[in-house]
């Protein structure tokens, strides 16, 4: 449903000449992340995104992350084993050839949530394809950015790599 509302806003603003739908770009952080690659995989209204910390293969990161997630995605997707089809259908990674647009990618390797491992095979799988891929890595960082200089850094990134591609 994210998914759905944020390719639908831009279809709506752009009907209301409010913004150029051939300009927007989507960026989301851990879920928010997802819902980027899935908009960018499976629809193509986006001219580029960018997935901070964000999740690329659900069933991968119900095996490995803490125990304070690891039964989240079952009442968001469902059971990893009976609805297996279902996480398959809704994975960005098993859907990389979807994907046509630019992405940016920001990481914390200390993340313990949605782990490096999930952006560094999606990152890979558009790279192999020739997508153009950014990936910016901050070793000191876990689940989003605490430290005041990579906020700035990561804030710097993204609106360098928005620049780059409008």
């Amino acid at each position: 449903v994210d998914v759905e509302d944020a390719c639908a806003v831009v279809d709506h603003l752009g009907a209301q000449g409010l913004v150029d739908p051939t300009r927007a770009f989507i960026r989301g952080g851990s879920a928010g992340g997802y819902t980027v690659l899935c908009a960018l995989a499976f629809h193509d209204v986006f001219r580029a995104g960018a997935s901070l910390y964000g999740v690329s293969d659900p069933l991968a990161l119900a095996k490995v992350t803490h125990k304070f997630e690891a039964d989240y995605l079952d009442w968001l997707i469902g059971d990893p084993e009976a609805d297996r089809a279902r996480y398959e259908a809704r994975t960005p990674l098993l859907h990389a050839e979807g994907i046509q647009a630019p992405v940016i990618f920001l990481q914390g390797l200390k993340d313990a949530v949605v782990v490096p491992a999930q952006t560094d095979a999606m990152a890979a799988a558009l790279e192999a394809r020739g997508i153009p891929v950014v990936v910016r890595r901050y070793p000191d960082e876990g689940h989003g950015f605490r430290r005041a200089a990579n906020q700035a850094d990561a804030l710097e990134q993204e609106a360098a790599f928005y620049r780059r591609w409008l």
